[in-house]
């Protein structure tokens, strides 16, 4: 599995609004109506991430969820990483979501 580096990770991120590199991880955080809503989105989500076989690395406070993707076993941002955060945006933009 191919690591980005930060150059190439910078191009791709053209591709998904909302999302920066920081480090060697995609970063993006959303914010909805309520507690509710963000908890919605993070079950949600964590279906989608299952059925990837990825994971995210994320917080809730309130109304808010951050998220940051990297794949641990390559040591940096892989095509995972942008294949997951394409379908959280996804889902992100179905649950309401405000950028962060």
């Amino acid at each position: 599995m191919a690591v980005y580096g930060p150059d190439q990770i910078d191009a791709r991120l053209v591709e998904l609004p909302g999302w920066e590199r920081r480090g060697d991880r995609l970063r993006r955080e959303v914010r909805f109506t309520d507690f509710v809503q963000a908890f919605g989105f993070m079950a949600a989500a964590a279906l989608v991430a299952e059925r990837m076989a990825h994971h995210p690395e994320w917080t809730n406070v309130y109304n808010r969820v951050t998220i940051e993707l990297t794949t641990h076993d390559a040591g940096g941002v892989t095509d995972m990483d942008f294949a997951l955060a394409a379908e959280l945006s996804l889902l992100a933009r179905r649950f309401g979501a405000t950028p962060g």
